[in-house]
């Protein structure tokens, strides 16, 4: 590990230029594809995805290498902002001019159930190496293989364009994951996983004598809310819906939705009805690894013991690898106030939603206030509640509601699929990220920069991006105005 993080603080230079940089990454996306045979069935053989599945995933990390690439060379990233002296002002201004630089080194650590998208070659890895900042992955267990080659990749793609290959680290094993983020030349770290390892390196790299930032994304419960209008316009509908996001991936998307609050009515029973036939039409899946499987086993259990719990389709174990998809039913009222259910308003990792039945929306605003920070909150409407022509504003009122809950708020739709594009927002607030950031989408830069402004420095001393003459024609801010 220290051989790792000493080798690639030693090159952090060798990613300055952007041009470089720009095709570095398309390199990297041009290898991955070339190998995705072989890499999709060494990580089929490792997680039990499956290769379409994992084949998709592949095609949406290279996607991410190039959106990078792109980002890189349009460099409004940069953030450059001058201002010229103004004596007038008051108090005067004197010459300033403001860039980003990259903070260094970055720890990633690879997610388990993303073995491209969000691990070796994923976000954190593709946005750090944009900023300029050489990597160090901490390899999850459940795929090393799959890492070692990806890593390979990543590496030949480096050494394509004369980058040293150093700017691409692996590690393995726990005690290497725990001492990287305490490594003294580590600037900044990514993570994707549970919220017990998480919290755990966010407490260790604040607890350095030199803290870092630690963008950790740790678990998220994904509320959804059904009004009572939408469940009688298209219940069976959603409840289809519903079954299809919550199995997706074996129900191992961090997005997949856990809670569901949907009225305790008519539609709502034909919501449940259609719940149940599409869930109960699902085949068993395989989790990732057993200790997810026991964990999943034990936990549906547990959850299903709890007073007015209902099972309409068990979820449980199928045999000794694989698990079988199903619902919880309770009172939504029982999880209004702290107590016995509260169980169930934790994230259950695998192929389970819990919904709850509610009879006004009291109990609706008494179960929302109750939640954690989440990535996503979805809300199903009406045709007239989305429209804004219902009269009760009941549309508008529950987003005021779900906002302050999660980083991506949707309506009429599911949460599992996160598009990667320049608006995307993966992250909420705590637990579901330990920062504001975004994991995906191209903000995902931002992480991994940290701006320093030069104050009446002669222009022969200043990088070109600070120019006046602006030679590489970055987007900037000028004087107050803003130039393309």
């Amino acid at each position: 590990m220290d051989r790792a993080v000493t080798a690639a603080h030693a090159v952090r230079g060798a990613l300055a230029d952007r041009a470089v940089r720009a095709a570095f990454l398309r390199s990297a996306a041009e290898l991955l594809d070339g190998a995705k045979d072989d890499l999709v069935a060494e990580a089929d053989a490792e997680t039990a995805l499956g290769a379409a599945r994992l084949t998709g995933e592949l095609a949406r990390t290279c996607y991410q290498l190039r959106t990078f690439a792109g980002i890189v060379e349009e460099g409004a990233f940069l953030g450059v902002v001058i201002d010229h002296p103004d004596s007038a002002a008051t108090p005067p201004v004197p010459d300033l001019r403001r860039y980003k630089v990259p903070l260094g080194v970055v720890a990633v650590y690879a997610a388990s159930n993303f073995p491209f998208a969000f691990s070796v070659p994923g976000g954190d890895t593709a946005s750090a190496l944009a900023a300029g900042c050489p990597v160090v992955v901490k390899a999850h267990p459940d795929h090393p293989a799959t890492s070692e080659r990806v890593a390979a990749v990543l590496r030949a793609a480096a050494a394509r364009h004369g980058v040293p290959e150093d700017v691409v680290g692996l590690v393995h094993g726990f005690e290497a994951g725990v001492k990287l983020v305490r490594h003294p030349l580590v600037t900044a770290a990514g993570f994707t996983g549970s919220v017990r390892g998480g919290r755990a390196l966010f407490d260790a790299a604040a607890a350095r004598p030199v803290p870092i930032p630690f963008h950790g994304e740790l678990g998220s419960l994904n509320p959804v809310v059904v009004t009572e209008a939408a469940a009688a316009e298209r219940g069976e509908q959603i409840g289809t819906g519903l079954a299809g996001s919550m199995t997706l991936g074996v129900g191992q998307f961090c997005v997949k939705p856990g809670l569901v609050l949907a009225p305790a009515g008519a539609g709502g029973d034909r919501l449940l009805k259609s719940l149940t036939e599409a869930v109960g039409a699902t085949g068993a899946g395989v989790l990732l690894d057993h200790r997810m499987r026991d964990n999943f086993v034990a936990g549906v259990a547990e959850r299903a013991e709890l007073p007015d719990v209902n099972a309409p389709v068990t979820p449980g174990a199928a045999d000794e690898h694989a698990v079988t998809a199903g619902f919880l039913t309770v009172p939504a009222g029982h999880l209004a106030d702290e107590g016995a259910h509260d169980l169930l308003l934790e994230e259950c990792f695998g192929p389970v939603t819990v919904v709850a039945r509610y009879t006004d929306d009291s109990e609706i605003t008494a179960v929302l206030s109750r939640l954690p920070g989440n990535l996503t909150a979805t809300v199903h409407l009406s045709e007239d509640e989305a429209a804004g022509t219902a009269g009760d504003g009941r549309g508008a009122q529950l987003l005021a509601e779900l906002t302050p809950l999660a980083g991506r708020v949707l309506v009429n739709g599911w949460p599992t699929g996160v598009a990667v594009a320049p608006a995307q927002q993966h992250g909420g607030p705590y637990p579901a990220t330990t920062s504001t950031s975004t994991s995906v989408g191209g903000t995902a830069i931002e992480r991994w920069l940290r701006p320093v402004v030069y104050q009446n420095t002669p222009e022969a001393l200043l990088p070109p991006e600070l120019h006046d003459a602006n030679p590489l024609g970055l987007p900037r801010r000028y004087d107050g105005r803003l130039e393309h």
